[in-house]
């Protein structure tokens, strides 16, 4: 009843339904992103997608395409939820980052191991700044492949670390009947302690101390990571889709749209668990991955940050502590990242849309982050849109690439620039 009176509110405010005072965007527009997504659609690039565009703090264009999955049993729906990927990473580890910069729990030019102990002891990552690992310029290995740990050779679970039935020792849920060890987190906490980093700084995008924060936000607030950023900010915010482990958290399967058939880990469909091994390896909650949120729910948190930290009257960050995060960190360096949040090329608006990251028109102060199951959100400032692409472009395999090929995303973006370019929206 609440979650009904809530949507009714949001519709007669106009917060996030497109309103007789905000008309929707032209018909020319309307049949572009029609043509895109459909094109995608036909070429297998995604089973289906969903798009909410926003702009000065209104939804213009919010539209799902496409189904499920390929059958087409079950059809794309706004509200469906979505498994965020990486997406995660700016919108769980990083908002709960930035709020203890502003209490003075976290200094962004402070050793790295004041936060996270055993890295004391690591002569290659004691003196490694908060700051140059959250611009990913601190040479750290991009990614560990944890799911190596739990297999044997013949690809069946290790016994000491997976289990098909919960108990005080297999506490984290993998997927249905499938349990890992809370013990081996911390092998993965010993694997990325011992791993290598390279004497030369510059820009390697990794995604290693994201499987830490949780704990070190933990140790910090004494609250458990999901807990702290939904009792901080997605309760708050009004986003109550913005959880982790929807599977666990009863929302209908119906509405939480699938991954892949996973054929390496869980060897099962995976629908309403996380796609990411790591993650899961986890039970679910991690700051590299895990999110999963429908696309009104993230337009109320990217608004936030396009806000520099207030939303519906209330301030969530300060307005320096956003700054910092979203300016370009080491451009000197060749580097294009702000702290955690993704930026322009640092040549974009030079390059045409089959080269730019993302579409050449957005400004040099827009930021954001993707996610490797096809997931995309995006915020400009200057232009005041918000940009939100969900889809699950790793149905039913991984290795589909036609997302990037096709520069769907880019696309996307450059016709709602093209149409208020002259200020017709």
């Amino acid at each position: 009843m609440a979650t009904k009176l809530l949507v009714l509110c949001f519709a007669l405010c106009g917060v996030w339904q497109v309103s007789a005072q905000h008309p929707a965007v032209p018909e020319m527009v309307s049949n572009r992103v029609d043509s895109i997504m459909t094109e995608g659609i036909r070429a297998h690039a995604f089973p289906g997608a969903e798009l909410l565009v926003a702009r000065k703090g209104r939804v213009i264009f919010h539209r799902a395409y496409g189904y499920h999955t390929y059958d087409s049993l079950v059809k794309n729906r706004n509200g469906d939820l979505y498994d965020l990927a990486s997406v995660t990473k700016i919108t769980a580890a990083l908002p709960a980052i930035m709020k203890l910069v502003d209490e003075g729990k976290i200094v962004l030019d402070e050793k790295f191991s004041t936060y996270w102990k055993p890295w004391r002891r690591r002569k290659d990552k004691r003196d490694l700044t908060v700051r140059e690992i959250l611009a990913h310029q601190a040479g750290l290995e991009p990614y560990i492949v944890f799911m190596n740990d739990v297999l044997k050779k013949n690809g069946k679970f290790k016994r000491r670390f997976v289990s098909r039935a919960p108990s005080s020792r297999f506490s984290l849920p993998a997927y249905d009947s499938l349990y890992i060890n809370k013990r081996f987190i911390r092998k993965m906490y010993r694997k990325i302690n011992r791993s290598a980093v390279s004497d030369v700084k510059k820009y390697n995008y990794s995604g290693l101390t994201f499987l830490l924060y949780p704990k070190i936000v933990e140790n910090l607030t004494g609250e458990a990571f999901d807990t702290y950023v939904t009792e901080n900010f997605y309760r708050p915010l009004g986003a109550d889709s913005l959880v982790f482990t929807p599977e666990l958290h009863h929302f209908p399967v119906q509405r939480i749209v699938p991954t892949e058939q996973d054929t390496l880990f869980r060897k099962h469909f995976v629908q309403g668990w996380v796609h990411d091994e790591n993650a899961s390896l986890m039970g679910g909650i991690s700051g590299n991955a895990g999110l999963f949120g429908t696309a009104e729910d993230l337009f109320r948190l990217l608004q936030m940050y396009m806000n520099m930290g207030t939303f519906g009257g209330k301030r969530y960050i300060s307005e320096a502590t956003l700054k910092e995060f979203t300016r370009v960190q080491y451009p000197d360096n060749d580097n294009k990242r702000g702290l955690g949040f993704d930026k322009p090329l640092l040549n974009n608006p030079e390059l045409d849309i089959a080269k730019a990251s993302p579409a050449p028109q957005v400004s040099m102060n827009s930021f954001g982050h993707g996610g490797f199951t096809g997931t995309y959100v995006w915020a400009d400032p200057d232009h005041e849109l918000v940009f939100i692409f969900l889809s699950n472009r790793v149905y039913p395999t991984r290795n589909n690439g036609a997302l990037y090929s096709m520069h769907i995303r880019p696309s996307l973006m450059a016709v709602f620039y093209e149409a208020f370019g002259d200020g017709a929206l």
